[in-house]
């Protein structure tokens, strides 16, 4: 199958986080296990109070999205686009190592020629240690 067009714009959207950087989304929620954010500075705010970022700015870890499914309406210039997501981490006392995975549910829409999140939703049902991922599963540590 070749992606193109629409489809191929918002499956780039899908690789890569919610809200690092404009146009992705302005005004865009974010549904995980906790209430929905909705805003770019809610969003980043929210992912600065839960996940743990070390000495390189990063959290150590690679979000891996398969089996994107993308459903485009042209007319009405929205989609939807539903996905799995593999979270792994490596850091030099963790071996490399699966902590998270689940589903995404994304919706978008096109504005001014640009296709943005609309929403995010995700879906974590099986977990491993989050620990060196998450601050609240370090406090319980």
């Amino acid at each position: 199958m070749i992606i193109e067009g629409s489809a191929l714009k918002i499956a780039r959207l899908t690789w890569r986080k919610p809200c690092r950087g404009p146009p992705a989304c302005p005004d865009a929620t974010f549904t995980g296990s906790g209430e929905p954010v909705s805003g770019r500075n809610a969003i980043q705010r929210m992912f600065q109070d839960t996940v743990i970022l070390y000495d390189d700015g990063t959290p150590r870890t690679q979000h891996v999205t398969t089996n994107v499914a993308i459903e485009v309406d042209e007319e009405t210039s929205t989609a939807v686009s539903r996905s799995y997501v593999t979270v792994f981490q490596a850091l030099p006392d963790l071996p490399l190592q699966p902590i998270a995975r689940g589903r995404y549910r994304d919706r978008f829409e096109r504005r001014s020629g640009q296709w943005r999140f609309v929403e995010r939703q995700v879906r974590i049902n099986l977990v491993g240690d989050v620990s060196c991922h998450l601050r609240q599963a370090a406090v319980q540590r």
